[in-house]
């Protein structure tokens, strides 16, 4: 059981590298993987409570993937938009 946690870890970490490395993206790309990221620490965090921590970081990097999609992605019409007043 302590490598499949171990490995789930090392998935995250990889994630987390990769929303790094992101950075030139569009808003619905950084959200996606910004969401998944901050979602798999989440996920794995309660799913450790539960015993569950591989399939809580694994719904968790998926909620928060879709959910950062769609955030990003309005953000990203509201730019075409001219909704921005900075």
């Amino acid at each position: 059981m302590k490598k499949r946690c171990g490995s789930t870890a090392i998935a995250v970490a990889v994630l987390l590298v990769g929303v790094g490395a992101n950075a030139g993206c569009s808003n619905a790309g950084e959200g996606a993987l910004t969401g998944a990221g901050i979602g798999a620490l989440a996920g794995m965090g309660l799913g450790s409570l539960s015993g569950n921590m591989g399939k809580g970081a694994a719904a968790g990097a998926i909620i928060g993937g879709v959910g950062g999609a769609v955030i990003g992605d309005q953000n990203d019409r509201a730019d075409q938009r001219g909704g921005r007043n900075w």
